[in-house]
């Protein structure tokens, strides 16, 4: 059986997969790091998440039909995942497994380095399937890609005298988000993926995907910008 140094999760935000068409250059960036690391001996499982794609779907969808149910809105958005996911997939091609992961209980006869996987059930979010895939290989980090540099203590773009959080333990971060899921939340990490990642006492880093260095030197042990989530700070 195949040893890998370390497994490492990564959520990566659908917005920058797609924020307003196809950004080829982050793909071409994040793939370079993925490999760089993969040949470094690291397991790779990457979350793909629906981001704005998702909403103008969901919003178009709500504008045909009004007895539209988030049920049937939730599931819309797991399919803009999987869409996401199998572009991945086909990206990253020759270090992946070939199939895309659905469920975090989806068993995997495979010793690749690099595992894609997309949204699951209706009320669990890209976030909640990056948690469970964490504790499903036995994964000590997951990393939120998304396109802030920070997490706040309030919103940022309401708030001037908002103040940025770079270490936070997790009973404080769960005051910050609350405890129940809403997908039209704009919150960076799921209040109910919180509530398992702080039981599984995994750490969990907040970067900003644009700035994709800032995987390098998070995984390198190094200085970067963004919000680290663990049980003791």
């Amino acid at each position: 059986m195949k040893k890998f140094k370390e497994t490492i999760v990564i959520s990566v935000g659908g917005s920058l997969i797609y924020p307003e068409e196809l950004d080829l250059n982050f793909i071409l960036r994040l793939k370079e790091v993925i490999f760089n690391f993969v040949k470094d001996g690291y397991r790779i499982v990457l979350i793909t998440g629906g981001g704005k794609l998702c909403r103008k779907y969901n919003q178009a969808a709500q504008g045909f039909n009004k007895n539209i149910t988030a049920e049937d809105l939730d599931w819309l958005g797991i399919r803009v995942t999987k869409l996401n996911a199998e572009f991945l997939r086909l990206c990253l091609g020759e270090y992946c497994y070939e199939k895309i992961i659905e469920k975090p209980n989806q068993r995997i006869f495979s010793q690749k380095s690099v595992y894609i996987a997309a949204g699951w059930k209706p009320g669990a979010s890209s976030d909640n399937m990056a948690v469970n895939l964490a504790k499903k290989f036995k994964a000590q980090k997951v990393i939120n890609l998304s396109n802030i540099d920070y997490v706040y203590d309030k919103d940022p773009n309401k708030y001037p005298d908002a103040k940025r959080i770079e270490q936070i333990n997790w009973p404080e971060f769960i005051k910050l988000v609350g405890t129940k899921w809403d997908p039209g939340a704009h919150v960076p990490f799921d209040p109910i993926a919180s509530e398992l990642a702080a039981k599984l006492k995994l750490e969990v880093a907040i970067l900003n995907g644009n700035k994709i260095w800032n995987l390098t030197s998070y995984l390198s042990g190094g200085s970067f910008i963004g919000t680290i989530i663990k049980t003791k700070i």
